[in-house]
């Protein structure tokens, strides 16, 4: 009888736990079934870290914490943005502004410029626009590669994430 309350207090503690993460969450977007896959790793890590007895404890704990890190990265989407600090670091701060382009065939459209505090020509921003439109297909490759990673690297060690 005592480990039915006990049990029923850890059943309680969890849905309280899962509940800010299922209040915010929608069911049209996949990064929220990430976000909560996430929790269940992190929650899995401090249970074998808290109560484990395997023999490698410490390992099994650090390669979950090491997949919920390389998530975080992956669905924050950090390489795919790493262009930006790159121009940024290169060329100096930036600003992206939306300005109105005439189109002959469609009509008006929207164009992206990047506008830096400091002056540069006419020739070298248009030089840099190719560098940041190929500095972006990297990141965009670098993005894509890493999401691949992250998922191999759960599918290659999950069936040991247990104690």
């Amino acid at each position: 009888m005592k480990y039915w309350f006990k049990r029923k207090w850890r059943q309680i503690n969890r849905v309280i736990d899962y509940l800010p993460i299922i209040w915010k969450g929608y069911d049209w977007d996949y990064k929220y079934a990430v976000e909560l896959f996430q929790h269940q790793l992190k929650r899995t890590a401090d249970e074998i870290e808290l109560r484990g007895h395997g023999e490698n404890v410490d390992n099994t704990v650090n390669r979950i914490r090491t997949a919920v890190e390389l998530l975080e990265k992956v669905y924050d989407e950090d390489y795919l943005y790493e262009y930006a600090t790159v121009m940024e670091d290169k060329y100096g701060p930036y600003e992206t502004r939306w300005e109105p382009i005439d189109d002959l065939v469609d009509g008006q459209h929207w164009d992206a410029v990047e506008v830096y505090e400091e002056e540069y020509t006419k020739e070298e921003l248009l030089l840099m626009k190719e560098e940041r439109h190929q500095a972006q297909l990297d990141s965009q490759e670098k993005q894509k590669r890493a999401h691949r990673i992250v998922w191999k690297y759960i599918e290659h060690n999950i069936q040991n994430w247990w104690d």
